[in-house]
């Protein structure tokens, strides 16, 4: 089987790489600039070598049908994009165009080479906006609140069109907040773990954060790419939710990963308010009944076990500082 990750580079492509490397597919990656990109993730987890990547601008559709013809994949996993809902804010074109246009690029190419390739498009939690006291279906109406999730629902409802005008096997995984060690350290997840083990070793240092009342469902990412697979091997292309169905609160996050350092949260914290979105999600829960009843797939780790694992690597680094 031969697997095309576009956004092979991120925190989910390169998982995903490896989950795919493991069950012996051929996978193939692309990067804007493969001699610019370092690829570090893919070198954390000593898989560089064993991924064939390629240049390609996503934007360019004759580029992108062309890369897909000499490819010719059995499944293509689109985790491209702008991956920043705070920096969607200040490039909302960016959003849109490195999201929904480049989907729409995608598809377009697939139905043009090959209708049979199978497709996956990472999908958002931040599509259904503020979920409020009730998790989210799969049936739950859209209702984003920022560029990011404006992107993210146009990718999303591309691919249910697709699906159903041009029959192709197009999935949405809807995925809600998932976290690892090699996230990159502009998430707020990394920012909070990475100071509260700064402060571990340097009480004088300072953490700035934003809306402390919002609330997120935080999954484990290595076993969230296990879910893309299984959702783009059903008989049927449908749309999932890959979840915890667990919510805790930012501050609730931070109480727990400052404790793990034996901190009080409270001494080493500024709420700064230039950090506020001019809107944010209140609370977002996901349902993940569907994936588990169809996919069999639950989730294992906890946000307890996430935090745990996100501090145990951040607390080695500055070990060896």
């Amino acid at each position: 089987m031969k697997a095309l990750i576009f956004g092979i580079s991120g925190q989910d492509g390169t998982y995903l790489s490896q989950f795919l490397l493991d069950k012996g597919y051929q996978v193939f990656g692309t990067s804007r600039d493969t001699k610019a990109n370092n690829f570090n993730n893919l070198k954390k987890i000593n898989k560089k070598n064993e991924v064939e990547i390629n240049s390609l601008n996503l934007k360019d559709f004759k580029s992108v049908l062309k890369h897909i013809d000499i490819l010719r994949p059995d499944e293509i996993y689109n985790l491209s994009g702008l991956t920043s809902v705070s920096s969607s804010f200040e490039k909302p074109a960016e959003a849109l165009e490195s999201i929904a246009n480049v989907t729409l690029n995608i598809l377009e190419a697939i139905l043009f080479l090959d209708p049979t390739i199978k497709y996956y498009n990472a999908s958002s939690s931040e599509c259904f906006g503020d979920t409020g006291k009730f998790p989210a279906n799969e049936e739950t109406p859209l209702n984003p609140c920022s560029p990011y999730g404006i992107a993210k629902t146009t990718a999303h409802l591309l691919v249910k069109n697709y699906r159903v005008s041009h029959k192709l096997f197009a999935c949405n995984g809807i995925l809600f907040n998932h976290e690892s060690p090699i996230r990159s350290p502009h998430f707020v997840t990394q920012k909070i773990v990475y100071a509260a083990a700064k402060i571990s070793v340097d009480n004088k240092a300072r953490l700035k954060l934003g809306n402390l009342a919002i609330s997120r469902d935080w999954g484990w990412a290595p076993e969230y790419v296990n879910a893309m697979w299984s959702i783009i091997q059903q008989p049927k292309a449908e749309d999932f939710i890959i979840a915890t169905g667990k919510t805790i609160s930012l501050e609730q996050f931070v109480e727990k990963t400052f404790k793990f350092f034996n901190l009080s949260w409270k001494d080493h914290v500024d709420v700064d308010n230039f950090l506020l979105r001019p809107s944010d999600i209140k609370i977002s829960k996901g349902n993940p009944s569907k994936a588990k009843k169809i996919l069999g797939w639950t989730a294992t780790k906890n946000v307890d076990d996430v935090i745990n694992e996100l501090c145990l690597s951040a607390k080695k680094v500055y070990q060896k500082k």
